[in-house]
């Protein structure tokens, strides 16, 4: 694993998975919509046939009002019979369920028993039975025609409880996709992290924690002490690896499938349990980009996040840097003073949207493998934020601690 070819490999099999999901969830998308569009238009042409329905019962009623005109609505109610035979027929060759195109065979023959009751109307009408007519017209007619509404309207209950079926299955498809990528993902991350630690940069030495570091400028060059100091004791967790990688792997399902605001900030301080922080805040950029602002928060009082206030995109200090060059930024602790911090930028299709801020215990914010899952979790936010409408809201409003 120590080879550059192990590690091109592996980023390689990441990148695929990312996009073999993207594909496959927009086609899936796409054959959405289409079952939309085919349900939207059945249920539109299966209410204009009981509209008709209604008409034609209107129009038959009409034979036997006093001072009308019999063979006028005789000839609407010709001509009616077989423009709603015809819209059921419709509908049965656009039906997807069994149990729609039951329903509306049912309604078809109750047209075709309608038709019969108004050839009986006509004749006792013509035979000058008028009591008669009327007897067969408002038993015998209603029934049928209330019949055949009756199950075009079932039908479309059916076509609708199929239709949402169908999305379920999309939904459920797109989700196992996504959990599917996010898992090689993180498992491809992980391996070139935790199974193969390399030597990195150090980190740039930032003046505070988390709480501080969104307002506190970095320290200019004139400033920094160069006289040689005592190695520090390299951070060192007691969980193994495996543990974390589960975790890790969980957590990235579950915000692949979050849905509401509350479920977001439990899966924040899921996050904070992982990376061993104290408290994560959460920053969203402003519509025009010129700043960003607290969005979400996990672990701090509410006087702590009524002080963390919009930043601007110029500001010098961590969460601004992270949001304007969309590389990870590193708060080096502070004993006795601060608690370090990893700053990592959300990162999205549309570019930079925030920053995920977290303060981290003992000196871990030095880890690589503290670093990579603050990468980890940025990326997975970043896509909850530009999916989920609560997230949305969050964007827009960015309301403080939640």
């Amino acid at each position: 694993m120590r080879s550059p070819a192990a590690r091109l490999i592996l980023g390689a099999v990441a990148l695929l998975a990312l996009g073999a999901a993207a594909f496959f969830v927009n086609q899936l998308e796409r054959q959405l919509t289409t079952a939309r569009v085919t349900e939207r238009a059945f249920d539109l042409s299966a209410r204009a046939v009981v509209n008709d329905l209604a008409d034609l019962r209107i129009f038959q009623s009409a034979y036997m009002a006093a001072g009308q005109d019999t063979e006028h609505w005789k000839q609407k109610v010709a001509e009616s019979i077989p423009d709603v035979s015809n819209g059921i027929v419709a509908l049965e060759s656009s039906a997807r369920g069994e149990a729609t195109r039951t329903a509306l065979a049912n309604a078809r023959s109750q047209i075709i028993e309608f038709g019969n009751v108004d050839q009986r109307a006509r004749d006792y009408l013509k035979s000058g039975q008028p009591l008669m007519a009327g007897d067969v017209i408002f038993s015998e007619g209603g029934a049928a025609a209330n019949s055949a509404s009756q199950a075009v309207n079932a039908a479309r209950a059916s076509e609708r409880q199929a239709a949402d079926g169908v999305e379920t299955g999309f939904r459920q498809r797109q989700a196992a996709v996504l959990a599917g990528a996010a898992g090689v993902v993180v498992v491809a991350l992980l391996l070139l992290v935790l199974i193969s630690p390399r030597a990195g940069i150090e980190p740039e030495a930032e003046p505070s924690s988390i709480a501080h570091a969104a307002f506190a400028a970095p320290k200019a060059a004139s400033d920094i002490d160069v006289s040689p100091r005592v190695p520090e004791a390299r951070y060192t967790t007691a969980r193994p690896a495996g543990p974390v990688l589960r975790a890790a792997s969980q957590l990235c399902t579950d915000l692949g499938r979050v849905s509401d605001l509350d479920e977001l900030t439990s899966l924040i301080g899921q996050a904070a349990d992982v990376m061993d922080a104290s408290g994560i805040v959460i920053w969203v950029a402003s519509a025009d980009g010129t700043y960003v602002q607290l969005a979400l928060s996990h672990g701090y009082a509410p006087h702590v996040t009524a002080r963390m206030s919009r930043i601007m995109r110029s500001a010098d200090n961590a969460a601004a840097a992270a949001y304007r060059t969309g590389q990870m930024q590193i708060v080096l602790a502070r004993p006795g003073e601060s608690n370090g911090a990893v700053v990592a930028p959300l990162l999205s299709t549309d570019g930079c949207i925030g920053a995920l801020s977290a303060e981290i215990r003992g000196g871990g914010e030095s880890s690589e493998s503290v670093q990579a899952l603050a990468a980890i979790f940025a990326a997975q936010l970043a896509g909850v934020l530009n999916t989920t409408p609560a997230a949305q809201q969050s964007r827009t409003t960015a309301t403080g601690t939640i």
